[in-house]
């Protein structure tokens, strides 16, 4: 008996998939055919979809909303749509465009007019997750020009760092209260002696 099954992407896991959700509640898809990643569209590296694949079998159909939500990789698009639809022999629709439903048009015009559609929509989804990315390094340049610091800010030592590192050396301190004192962590203390000490040796 032939299965239906689902696939649900969103790039994040701060992402809502709800809307995904809801269309495949609406076309009866069970709960336990929903496959859901919360990743990157740039390739099908994804722990669900490769888990859902190992699943499918020829004559299932597979549900996914829009074009996007099974990736953003052009090629990619391309060839796992052809694994899918004839190596493995499974159908697609693609919910939120009718002229790609492999159950639809299985002749020679209609393949060939699904093929196109697939093509732009593939190219688009591409060219908007480079878009998306061109975006994000124009607005990163964008504010380092206006003196935003990205990444954890440098960590400062107090002055009488030296006198710390000087009394826990020679033991007249613990390394708890050198750390206290210093009001830095572990890691950050001996990083920042380890700095003090190349220092020290080069002023010497």
């Amino acid at each position: 008996m032939s299965g239906i099954y689902g696939y649900v992407r969103v790039s994040s896991m701060d992402q809502n998939e709800d809307r995904q959700m809801a269309a495949m509640q609406e076309k009866g898809v069970p709960m336990t055919n929903i496959y859901v990643d919360k990743q990157s569209g740039k390739d099908f590296d994804r722990p669900q979809y490769i888990r859902m694949v190992e699943r499918l079998e020829e004559g299932d159909l597979l549900y996914i909303l829009s074009i996007d939500c099974l990736g953003r990789n052009y090629e990619e698009i391309q060839n796992q749509w052809r694994t899918l639809t004839k190596e493995i022999g499974i159908d697609i629709c693609v919910i939120d465009m009718q002229l790609l439903d492999t159950r639809n048009g299985k002749d020679l015009m209609g393949t060939f007019i699904a093929d196109l559609v697939l093509q732009i929509l593939s190219f688009a989804a591409e060219s908007e997750r480079s878009n998306i990315r061109k975006r994000q390094e124009q607005g990163i340049e964008a504010a380092r020009a206006r003196g935003v610091k990205f990444g954890r800010p440098e960590v400062t030592v107090p002055q009488e760092f030296p006198k710390i590192v000087g009394e826990w050396e020679r033991k007249k301190i613990s390394f708890e209260e050198a750390l206290d004192r210093s009001g830095l962590s572990q890691a950050t203390f001996y990083r920042k002696l380890k700095e003090y000490r190349i220092m020290k040796k080069n002023v010497i």
